[in-house]
């Protein structure tokens, strides 16, 4: 039976996926919020083979209302078709990928388990992982010869194939909302991925109002990463988020950020540590901060 790759895939177990059946989809979340459409743009002149395009804002995103943060979930049958549009069945093993050390691959990853499916992995290193151990890049027009349902940039996937949608099943992704976050027992961790300058309120470039989270502790999420930048060792990823939750189990643990976003980052760091089980915020600071009539803390 072929393995299930569920947390991390390196370069290497990629390339030999694809060049053996069943093939893996392969999905391209790169992307920049300073310049959103820079990702798409990117993925147009080069991209992995066999590879497809899913954009933060209008892929994996729903509508915002101004209370409900910068990047809400969308509706979760509206990305059960996205998904299907894809090709992608309950035992289909799908690759998230991107250029910025995992933080968006990680949001489709949670995403995907939030559907139920279970066979979802991050490349580990993203794109430059790939190309360091020799992969090859495609081009625009060559990348869609790869596959005629390819995704074009500028098009969503839901708009691109007439497709059954992804079927119902029970979520493998707990998350939690506002309230159960204000309403937390006091044992119950909030852990925030933003940088620590983010984190204490000392600079704000995203959001309207600084700060945190009262009793929140922070992990900014690059800290997953080695030089190299792929993700750490499990057993290193491990007595670093022990020594800051202390004897806290993961289910006790929920993680925000700014938009929902890095917050994964450090979910899946936490799963591929072997720390099973902790809970998303995914409106984080954008929604809580949203507002007035919520505490914030600074320091």
């Amino acid at each position: 039976m072929t393995r299930a790759y569920t947390t991390l895939i390196t370069a290497g177990e990629l390339a030999a996926l694809l060049a053996s059946g069943p093939k893996p989809v392969v999905i391209d979340t790169s992307f920049d919020l300073a310049d959103t459409g820079a990702g798409e743009r990117r993925f147009a002149a080069s991209h992995l083979p066999q590879s497809r395009y899913l954009h933060l804002d209008r892929d994996l995103s729903g509508a915002k209302t101004g209370r409900n943060g910068r990047h809400p979930l969308p509706d979760r049958a509206a990305f059960a078709r996205t998904v299907g549009a894809l090709g992608i069945a309950p035992t289909t093993q799908v690759v998230c990928l991107d250029a910025q050390g995992g933080v968006y691959a990680a949001r489709l990853w949670w995403m995907l388990r939030w559907l139920g499916h279970e066979a979802v992995a991050v490349l580990d290193g993203g794109i430059q992982a790939w190309q360091r151990t020799g992969g090859a890049l495609v081009a625009g027009e060559a990348g869609k010869a790869d596959a005629a349902d390819a995704s074009i940039a500028g098009r969503s996937a839901a708009e691109d194939v007439a497709a059954a949608p992804y079927p119902d099943r029970p979520s493998l992704a707990p998350s939690i909302d506002a309230a159960g976050v204000a309403g937390r027992p006091a044992r119950v961790a909030v852990l925030d991925a933003r940088s620590g300058e983010r984190f204490r309120g000392e600079a704000e470039p995203i959001d309207p109002v600084a700060g945190h989270i009262p009793g929140a502790l922070n992990r900014f999420h690059k800290q997953n990463l080695a030089d190299g930048g792929g993700f750490k060792p499990p057993p290193v990823l491990r007595d670093e988020f022990t020594a800051l939750l202390a004897d806290r189990a993961a289910a006790e643990v929920i993680h925000s950020c700014g938009s929902g976003v890095t917050a994964c980052h450090n979910l899946l760091a936490m799963e591929h540590a072997g720390l099973a089980g902790s809970l998303l915020y995914p409106g984080s600071w954008s929604e809580w901060s949203a507002d007035p009539e919520r505490a914030i803390a600074r320091g």
